[in-house]
């Protein structure tokens, strides 16, 4: 399922590279969400990006966390696990932009692409179900996954304040929070697996 999600993506983003009336349609724009009720953009914002950069970030992140976050939907939520992996998914592109809508639905001349609240829900994913696992920063400095999730919150949120730069950091932090809290909401007794898990308990 991360491979199906990983090739649709990438074949859209590269046909919109170059094609500036698909990625006109297809972005998120607050405005046309709420005003012109163009609902269908809170999703499709998803499977476009802004560059080549862009989105072999987002797929990299995506397959390599999305294939875990797979295995363990399939251990703990069985024949539902497959459904489950695809709520988290379009649910966290949902989530992600709800404080954008809220913020930006009367600026016509903001808009915002990819996958980046999704990829950011399924590494959380990953995170809540093998919090010690090393994430490896830029592929070189290993850093254990709740270690590393707490600082992406930290700097999420300390960036989505200062508006330095053009980046959806909000998008970042509700996907974030999303994907780490999606699993106890599906099934709380795995509130118990994490801190067992955190604390060293039991081990995978």
């Amino acid at each position: 399922m991360t491979l199906i999600l990983v090739l649709i993506i990438s074949l859209i983003s590269a046909f919109a590279f170059s094609q500036g009336e698909v990625m006109a349609k297809m972005q998120f724009n607050a405005y046309k969400i709420y005003h012109r009720r163009q609902i269908y953009r809170m999703v499709t914002h998803a499977f476009v990006h802004a560059n080549w950069e862009h989105l072999i970030v987002n797929m990299i992140v995506l397959f390599s966390f999305g294939k875990n976050v797979e295995h363990f939907f399939g251990i703990y939520f069985g024949a539902l696990g497959g459904a489950y992996y695809l709520f988290l998914f379009f649910g966290s592109v949902i989530f992600s932009t709800l404080y954008s809508l809220y913020k930006e639905k009367n600026n016509p001349y903001y808009n915002a692409v990819g996958a980046s609240g999704a990829v950011s829900a399924i590494l959380f994913t990953a995170i809540f179900f093998d919090p010690w696992n090393n994430i490896y920063f830029f592929g070189i400095l290993p850093i254990p996954g709740i270690i590393f999730g707490g600082l992406y919150l930290y700097y999420s949120y300390y960036m989505s304040t200062k508006k330095a730069d053009n980046i959806g950091h909000d998008a970042h932090f509700l996907g974030a929070i999303f994907g780490f809290f999606l699993p106890i909401i599906l099934k709380p007794s795995l509130m118990f697996l994490f801190f067992d898990l955190l604390f060293g308990r039991i081990s995978l």
